[in-house]
């Protein structure tokens, strides 16, 4: 981790009280920060909150209507914007346009300057200068290997370099205008979503690289895991204002929950006050005190708009669903097999298997995400799963009595024309009260409720469809990338759904925050094979190693075994009962050698949790503070101790 010196602390840029409306709508109302030189800044928020509009203002792109924007020394902005169409596509993967246009106006000066004799050669020559100065500026000369470096890093090969920007797909071109901007090293980089088409390695990367970077982020990201590993602050932003939080997501929910809490208190105390005031204001009419009585109704006035601006404050709070979920008790075998896969390969005619001789079980009970780098084949496999896909080998054996659902990246609904409570309607046999009742858990509340399914966002169509789709039932719910186009609360309101969902679930998820939440196992993708893992970490524990090997494919063994400890078959048992073979020592020293590498980086995450806990203690500090910093102790000196042990084995 960085350390912070007076130098880093200086300001980069300064938003003092802006204001935004859009369409009597007030998106933005006086709300003022700064970001000094290396602050690592998280913006959330709502879809519609207008996150992406105060980036644009920042860029210089929308003029705010009140206040002002200060880009303070000649600070140098980095800009990802969320949307490919405001993004340059020119040139190829490892040239910008600018980059290429001063390449040519180069050479067409120095072509010109090969003429000795011409009579402008001293303007030639301060142009030539001139464009040198700025080409020099862009990084132009080790431009192209820089963005190799980074573009391998975001998981695009050799041959997608070679290609032009244009024929490379939405994702490929995110990743190659996020590796544009990153080989820049701008003063400050603001980011909006930079996560959306990366894959988990991708992320992983991204998230060393902006802990490493020598100036300062600001991000706009729903991905809380990705916040929680490169995020030192987190800025709400929430019916208009902004509010900062000190720490990355984690802390950032503890330190709401106590907000909130500490507010209902003051909303309930202004509540009792406003009702004794007030019962005090009539009896000083009953008794003819007119002038006491109009002192008093000023008094319960300010009180109740007082009230009233309290209570805003809680209005956009996370919601919280405290209720049992709509599905009956399923009163069959928990351990009951629903689906099964024998052997299953797939493959597109004059290419290599996607993956091949899948074999797994989904039971009743079970919770399970596919995950894998992408391009590996997960949503194919849903499909083939499905009955979407009929070429392949081997075989899928579903439960005739076994009902499926299914949610994929886009969400149809018949009638466009619709609004929200009817399309529940047609799809359930529920009472208006019921039914409003639901739909106010999915975060449809009041008039929400008319809306036309045609008007309503990736996320709220997320939230309709998968409220529409429990109601019937399934047996097996398959999702695909459920956590797409959702920003935090809904991504909460739909895990908060399908942990209380009774049935099985099969999802295909990047998100590591949802799998960690949502799942009981992964079956991951890796060489081409699908192989059940405890959880997300044990799998990309797995992926790295299987990495290592083909990195030197002089250390592997003929056929590595990569699948978890805890799916070892017999004959594997077998085979190591005779002895750990030399290839076996090599792959268990490749992995205490990653595990130490993760180990050191705990260490130094919570040392300098500890140093930061310590500078903050003073006369007020509360209980819980020291408790946690209790806590924080404990789990370093967990950590040293694995450290020591592997260290030891190791040597």
């Amino acid at each position: 981790m960085r350390e912070t010196s007076l130098e880093d602390k200086m300001p980069l840029l300064s938003v003092q009280q802006v204001s935004k409306t859009y369409h009597s709508r007030k998106l933005l109302d006086r709300i003022s920060f700064t970001v000094d030189a290396g602050d690592r800044i998280a913006l959330i928020g709502s879809n519609g909150a207008g996150k992406t509009t105060l980036f644009r203002m920042i860029e210089g792109k929308v003029p705010p209507d009140e206040g002002s924007i200060i880009h303070h020394s000649h600070v140098i902005i980095g800009y990802l914007a969320q949307n490919l169409e405001d993004q340059d596509p020119g040139g190829n993967a490892l040239k910008s346009r600018e980059i290429v246009e001063l390449e040519a106006e180069m050479a067409s000066l120095e072509n010109q300057l090969s003429d000795t004799s011409r009579p402008d050669m001293k303007d030639l020559l301060a142009r030539y200068a001139k464009v040198t100065a700025r080409y020099e500026a862009c990084g132009g000369y080790d431009f192209e290997q820089r963005m190799r470096e980074v573009l391998a890093g975001l998981g695009l090969t050799a041959e997608d370099l070679s290609r032009p920007v244009t024929s490379l797909s939405g994702g490929e071109r995110m990743r190659v205008s996020l590796a544009r901007l990153i080989v820049q090293r701008p003063d400050l980089l603001l980011l909006d979503e930079p996560t959306n088409h990366l894959d988990t390695q991708a992320m992983e990367w991204l998230e060393e690289y902006l802990q490493k970077y020598s100036g300062a982020v600001l991000l706009i990201s729903h991905d809380r895991y990705f916040i929680d590993r490169t995020a030192s602050t987190v800025m709400e932003l929430e019916n208009g204002q902004i509010k900062p939080y000190r720490g990355n997501y984690t802390a950032y929910l503890a330190q709401k929950e106590q907000f909130i809490s500490d507010q209902r208190q003051v909303v309930a105390q202004l509540e009792k006050e406003v009702e004794r005031q007030a019962g005090v204001t009539q009896t000083m009419l009953s008794h003819r005190k007119m002038s006491s009585y109009h002192a008093r109704e000023k008094v319960v006035a300010k009180l109740s708009d007082r009230l009233t601006e309290e209570k805003k404050k809680l209005s956009g709070g996370p919601m919280r669903m405290s209720f049992t979920f709509v599905p009956e008790k399923r009163d069959g075998d928990p351990d009951k097999i629903l689906l099964q896969t024998r052997n299953l390969t797939k493959a597109y005619p004059g290419c290599e298997p996607l993956f091949e001789n899948v074999n797994f079980q989904i039971k009743a009970s079970d919770k399970l995400v596919l995950v894998g780098p992408n391009g590996c084949g997960k949503t194919t496999l849903l499909s083939v799963l499905l009955g979407q896909v009929a070429e392949f080998d081997g075989d899928v054996i579903i439960s005739s009595s076994a009902e499926c659902g299914y949610m994929g990246q886009f969400i149809p609904f018949e009638d466009e024309e619709r609004d929200i409570l009817e399309e529940l309607y047609a799809r359930s046999e529920l009472s208006e009260t019921q039914a409003r009742n639901l739909l106010a858990r999915f975060g449809f509340r009041e008039i929400d409720v008319f809306k036309k399914i045609s008007v309503l966002s990736g996320g709220e169509r997320s939230r309709l469809y998968l409220c529409c789709l429990l109601q019937e039932s399934p047996d097996i719910l398959f999702l695909d990338e459920p956590t797409n186009h959702l920003d935090i609360q809904s991504r909460e309101i739909l895990e908060s759904a399908l942990s209380e969902y009774t049935g099985a679930i099969l999802a295909v998820s990047h998100d590591r925050y949802f799998i960690e939440k949502c799942s009981h196992g992964v079956l991951g993708f890796i060489s081409r094979h699908v192989l059940p893992y405890e959880n997300f970490s044990q799998f990309r524990t797995a992926e790295k190693a299987a990495q290592e090997f083909q990195k030197n494919p002089g250390d592997r063994p003929t056929k590595p075994d990569v699948r978890s400890t805890t799916h070892i078959d017999a004959e594997d048992k077998k085979v190591q009962s005779r002895g750990i073979n030399r290839a076996k020592e090599r792959r268990d020293a490749a992995l205490r050698k990653e595990r130490l590498r993760t180990l050191e980086k705990e260490i130094e995450e919570l040392e300098n949790t500890q140093k930061s806990m310590e500078a903050s203690f003073s006369k007020d500090t509360l209980p819980e503070e020291y408790a946690k910093y209790a806590a924080n102790t404990e789990k370093l000196s967990a950590v040293y101790d694995e450290y020591i042990t592997l260290s030891e084995e190791e040597s």
